[in-house]
């Protein structure tokens, strides 16, 4: 049986796709670019160039999903894994940890109108602590997420005054007048409980 290993291409007949790059064992490993014809064109489409390990891609590359939707970060078992940026069709961009072929850890999505998200991430969603800044209407919320919906948290002006679209009315400081006495009485209110349970 002959492997192929070292440099080389392969042309597969049924999907008319090249492989060009590093072989090991009759397998793609090191680095190498996938391309596919364009049903349209005909003319061959770069569609992922980077890292294989295994016949799969590992380590850095870039992913082509269409003309204007590209991934270029790590990979592991074809999966993105790792750090990685995703730039969609519709101008927004996804800077930050994957796992599973989707956002999971620290990261932040930046929309097309300059909003972002920046926070905790888990299975694609916003999940955890996060801040989203709308900075065309000059405020900025921080509080905590689960599957993409802001549960609890504040909301403030932020760069009010260079927003495009402000709010009609800014939102009001709130204040506490006394915080040292606030703070005694809770306190004290916990104290009477303790000394309730005893």
């Amino acid at each position: 049986m002959c492997w192929m290993k070292g440099k080389g291409t392969q042309v597969w007949k049924k999907s008319g796709a090249i492989y060009e790059g590093d072989w090991k064992f009759g397998k793609r490993d090191g680095y190498g670019t996938l391309s596919h014809p364009d049903p349209e064109t005909g003319k061959y489409r770069r569609v992922y160039s980077g890292w294989w390990k295994e016949d799969k891609k590992s380590g850095y590359g870039i992913q082509f999903f269409g003309p204007k939707d590209y991934y270029e970060g790590e990979w592991c078992g074809n999966q993105r894994s790792g750090w990685g940026r995703m730039y969609y069709s519709n101008g927004n961009i996804y800077e930050g940890q994957w796992r599973n072929d989707k956002p999971e850890g620290e990261g932040m999505l930046r929309l097309k109108n300059g909003n972002r998200y920046e926070g905790s991430w888990e299975r694609g969603m916003k999940n955890g602590h996060g801040r989203f800044f709308h900075l065309d209407h000059g405020q900025l919320f921080e509080g905590f997420w689960v599957d993409d919906v802001a549960k609890c948290g504040t909301m403030i002006d932020f760069g009010r005054d260079e927003a495009p679209e402000p709010t009609q009315f800014p939102i009001p400081k709130v204040e506490i007048q006394d915080p040292d006495g606030v703070l005694k009485e809770a306190i004290a209110a916990l104290m009477n409980t303790e000394d309730e349970d005893d």
